[in-house]
């Protein structure tokens, strides 16, 4: 019945026509579900035009590195202990663990921007490996949106390094962000090859259960309270994010390299105390780091969550294709 033909009928009855109620759930949605909500994104992004992709991913490459940036200014400084003639005793610096702590939640600002205001992530898009596993997206579409967004990201990234150096924030706290900034990146760039590249697939295993986890949310609140415990896992356990070392490494080396003397001075070091921090350490960083969040996001949760809740349908389909092309044979 078409809506004149209900509505001729109400008037004849002379009801008034109600609607059914709305039904409002607060539950949050299941993995099964969660599966098919992740296919039909990776879908969708893979589908979006490159130039709405390469925008999104220099916004990408920035908002983690905001998170960056938060999470270098929360870990800076220490508290000097004076003596009773007011003379500094020794300087204190807040436990590890806790100073680990406070920056990993600090740094899930960085996806948080991404997972809500809205942005493309190359850690994040390896989920796209699930829509791939259902056929839904060619291999060239899969590994042309993942070159894109991590070019796009890197640029992002690179370009928020550079504004960060202009702005001179490094100074802040007698160059006590600086120096964060500093060791940070050189500890990065001292990487050998084979932890780098295991702390790249520790990382973003982590990282994509966060986005993982986003797909069951309904509202903003529950995105932020998915996404951030996995984020701060990752970086009070010193993991390493390909994108995020294309902001720390650089801005460490603006730093090391463009700094005048006065910074040098307030911090009491020299250039020469971060031997580590090259560009070629930058690169050699990179590679591994990268390799390994690729396949820590794809394999170790984006395939495995494929293989759990959507091979079986996956598989019907494909048995199902053959004999329905027999039976469309005349």
């Amino acid at each position: 019945m078409d809506d004149r033909a209900a509505d001729s009928l109400t008037r004849q009855l002379g009801t008034k026509a109600v609607e059914p109620p709305q039904v409002v759930t607060f539950e949050t949605i299941l993995p099964s579900a969660m599966a098919t909500r992740a296919e039909e994104t990776g879908v969708k992004k893979a589908h979006t035009d490159p130039l709405t992709v390469l925008v999104l991913s220099l916004l990408g490459g920035a908002f983690i590195s905001f998170g960056a940036i938060f999470a270098t200014t929360v870990s800076a400084g220490s508290v000097t202990i004076a003596s009773a003639d007011g003379a500094a005793a020794f300087v204190a610096l807040p436990p590890y663990g806790i100073m680990k702590l406070l920056s990993g939640v600090a740094f899930s600002v960085g996806l948080l921007l991404v997972v809500i205001a809205g942005a493309e992530l190359f850690t994040g898009n390896n989920l796209i490996v699930m829509a791939w596993a259902s056929g839904k997206v060619r291999t060239s579409e899969l590994l042309t949106n993942w070159a894109l967004v991590f070019v796009g990201n890197c640029c992002g990234a690179l370009l928020t390094a550079a504004l960060m150096f202009l702005t001179t924030q490094y100074t802040f706290g007698h160059g006590a962000i600086g120096l964060a900034a500093l060791s940070s990146a050189n500890g990065k760039a001292a990487l050998a090859f084979v932890p780098a590249l295991v702390l790249g697939v520790m990382c973003n295993a982590l990282v994509c259960l966060a986005i993982w986890m986003s797909y069951s949310a309904r509202t903003t609140i529950d995105r932020v309270v998915a996404v951030v415990p996995p984020v701060a896992a990752f970086v009070a356990a010193g993991f390493e994010h390909s994108i995020a070392n294309v902001y720390y490494i650089p801005v460490g080396l603006f730093i090391k390299m463009g700094a005048g003397e006065k910074f040098w001075a307030s911090i009491g070091k020299t250039p020469a105390d971060f031997p580590d921090l090259t560009w070629s350490n930058f690169i050699a960083n990179l590679v591994p780091v990268t390799i390994g969040n690729a396949a820590g996001g794809a394999l170790m949760v984006g395939l495995i969550y494929w293989f759990v809740y959507l091979r079986p349908a996956t598989l019907a389909s494909r048995r199902s294709a053959p004999s329905q092309s027999r039976e469309s044979r005349p």
